[in-house]
C-alpha cells in the first residue's frame, strides 16, 4: 500500500516542490540531481525513495493488521 500511495502522490508533491524550486532561483536539473551529485534518474528514484518513508509510516499505522471477524 506504501508503494502505491508514494506512487500516487509523487507527482504532485514532486510538482510542488519543483515549484517552490523555482521560486526560490533553484534549477529544475539541480533540484532532481540533488545539485548534480546523482543521475537525474537517480535522482527521480531517491526522490520516489523519500517521499517512501512517510507513506510506509502512514500505511503501517492504517493499514488493519488484525484478521477479519466472520459469522
Amino acid at each position: 500500500m506504501a508503494a502505491i500511495l508514494t506512487t500516487m502522490l509523487y507527482v504532485p508533491a514532486a510538482a510542488l516542490l519543483a515549484l517552490l524550486g523555482l521560486l526560490a532561483g533553484v534549477a529544475l536539473s539541480s533540484f532532481v540531481s540533488f545539485g548534480g551529485a546523482l543521475h537525474p534518474v537517480a535522482g527521480l528514484f531517491v526522490w520516489w525513495a523519500i517521499f517512501y518513508l512517510p507513506a510506509a509510516i502512514y500505511s503501517g499505522f492504517i493499514v488493519p493488521w488484525g484478521g477479519r471477524d466472520v459469522q
